[in-house]
């Protein structure tokens, strides 16, 4: 194969327009992310970046444009949209879990209904996601008894043991305490060196300037900038870049 053939990328998104009644939530988002690829989305709230990233996998239905992930139209197609759902995982800012099922059962559930994947089978891969994530000893107990910090861990393990080949991120750590967002991105960071491809919307700089191959400066529905960590920390070329990074990194 030629190095054409395998650089095809896994997301396309051109000129996508999303509005909700009158409001124009996205004005024309057009961005391709290649496999393996570390995308960080910042901006104020009300810029877009969140419901960008949910029309990834039609949690939100776009308007206007074409959005396709690994190779399959996301159109009103429901086969295409549950494809594309099982290939994304999505990490949201509340951690989503099934409070009457164990942190063992929340894990396996889609696997085993999904991906029929036998109970052993799921509750094996469950439990190396649970040591990757740092908590095995949690895998018996409820949501409920664990921190906030545990549970998106857990969160975390539960989308990736449907082996997605793309993880999107809403705001990860944005409802955690401060002692506990580390715990998170530590575990973020890790994920995103085994060449996972991740869509990371998050306000944490630090992770940013870490792990983000490319970053996109959101404000108004539309993207103002995007460039390495190293150009839009350095160099940032917009005003509203400039502005928006002088608050959150002086604050």
């Amino acid at each position: 194969m030629s190095a054409k053939t395998t650089q095809q990328p896994i997301i396309v998104c051109k000129d996508v327009h999303k509005w909700f009644g009158d409001f124009h939530a996205l004005r024309g988002v057009s961005m391709e992310v290649q496999r393996g690829e570390v995308i960080v989305i910042f901006g104020p709230s009300g810029s877009g970046k969140s419901t960008f990233i949910r029309t990834i996998n039609r949690l939100e239905e776009h308007q206007r444009g074409d959005i396709t992930v690994d190779g399959i139209e996301l159109s009103h197609d429901v086969r295409n949209i549950e494809k594309i759902r099982e290939e994304t995982g999505m990490v949201f800012q509340q951690f989503n879990l099934f409070p009457h099922l164990t942190v063992l059962q929340n894990i396996t559930l889609a696997p085993m209904w999904v991906r029929k994947w036998s109970k052993q089978r799921a509750e094996e891969k469950a439990m190396e996601l649970l040591k990757r994530v740092g908590i095995p000893e949690q895998a018996g107990k409820y949501p409920g008894q664990l921190s906030g910090g545990q549970q998106q861990r857990v969160a975390i393990a539960r989308a990736l043991a449907m082996e997605p080949k793309i993880m999107l991120f809403d705001e990860p750590t944005s409802a955690l305490d401060p002692e506990m967002i580390k715990e998170v991105l530590d575990v973020m960071i890790e994920l995103a060196k085994t060449g996972m491809t991740m869509l990371v919307v998050t306000h944490e700089m630090g992770f940013a300037r870490s792990v983000a191959d490319r970053m996109f400066f959101f404000d108004k529905g539309e993207i103002v900038e995007s460039g390495t960590p190293e150009a839009i920390f350095k160099k940032p070329k917009e005003d509203r870049t400039k502005l928006f990074l002088s608050q959150i990194l002086h604050h």
